[in-house]
């Protein structure tokens, strides 16, 4: 009987446009997609608001979350990956799937990219490396990209949740075996 599981370097996109469509990616260097199970919640909680959204995947690694808020009918995607190989794995997947003028993938530092672009989002996926103190700087970095009505999508791995400074709202929070994660939202303190 043939195994259901996916070869190492490989995702699936499980909801939208490209469901079911498999995409490579490089396996190398830590690099995990977000778990099924996860995406589906996290893209549950987005549904009200992901039509026509504008997405960062920063930090994108395999790119599963900005291909996936793609076929869900997000108007534009950048991913940002630092990972020559990533970033190329990334763009091999939009041009397989026809979605090349709806992204841009940048490879260069995430932070950098936070502390310079004139880009706005309404959508954010930050899920830096884990052993990594990433997140909470990218959190420092983050509002000035955030369009009005924002959200945010937070990874860790069980048991070490970043602290959110002031103006930030947790939305939903879950968790899913070893790892934690969140829909935040932020706004300027009064």
């Amino acid at each position: 009987m043939p195994s259901s599981k996916r070869a190492l370097g490989q995702l699936r996109i499980i909801g939208g446009q490209w469901r079911s469509r498999l995409v490579e990616f490089d396996a190398a260097d830590g690099v995990r997609p977000t778990p099924d199970r996860v995406r589906q919640t996290l893209f549950d909680w987005l549904s009200p608001m992901i039509e026509g959204a504008s997405v960062l995947d920063l930090f994108s690694g395999s790119g599963a979350l900005g291909l996936e808020a793609l076929s869900r009918g997000a108007a534009t995607a950048t991913f940002v990956e630092t990972g020559a190989q990533q970033a190329r794995a990334i763009r091999a997947a939009l041009a397989r799937l026809g979605a090349g003028l709806r992204a841009d993938v940048l490879s260069q530092d995430a932070l950098a990219y936070l502390a310079n672009t004139a880009q706005r989002y309404d959508i954010v996926m930050l899920d830096p490396p884990y052993a990594s103190p990433l997140l909470e700087q990218a959190l420092a970095l983050l509002p000035r990209v955030l369009k009005p009505y924002n959200r945010v999508y937070l990874e860790w791995p069980k048991g070490r949740a970043p602290a959110l400074a002031p103006g930030w709202s947790l939305l939903r929070e879950k968790q899913a075996g070893l790892v934690s994660f969140c829909l935040a939202s932020w706004q300027a303190p009064a």
